[in-house]
């Protein structure tokens, strides 16, 4: 698997203020299969996958449900 996570001003601003976190995925991967990935990885719930295909690349928002802390995450992946 291809996962890596995408790390900018705005996804930065997203791991504080909405606890998500920002991947670049392959394009084949549906919702589910990358909820259950991400879970295994990362050791975490989520409360939901958005994901958007742009230049010929997709990503994927996942939202982290509440007891668990988006920027630790990003800390522990070394995005912060």
């Amino acid at each position: 698997m291809n996962i890596k996570p995408i790390v900018t001003e705005k996804t930065v601003r997203n791991i504080e203020i909405d606890n998500t976190l920002v991947f670049n995925i392959p394009r084949r991967m549906n919702k589910t299969e990358i909820k259950k990935i991400l879970e295994k990885i990362l050791n975490v719930k989520i409360e939901g996958i958005r994901t958007n295909t742009r230049a010929n690349k997709k990503y994927a928002v996942a939202k982290l449900e509440k007891n668990f802390k988006a920027i630790d995450i990003a800390t522990k992946l070394g995005m912060m």
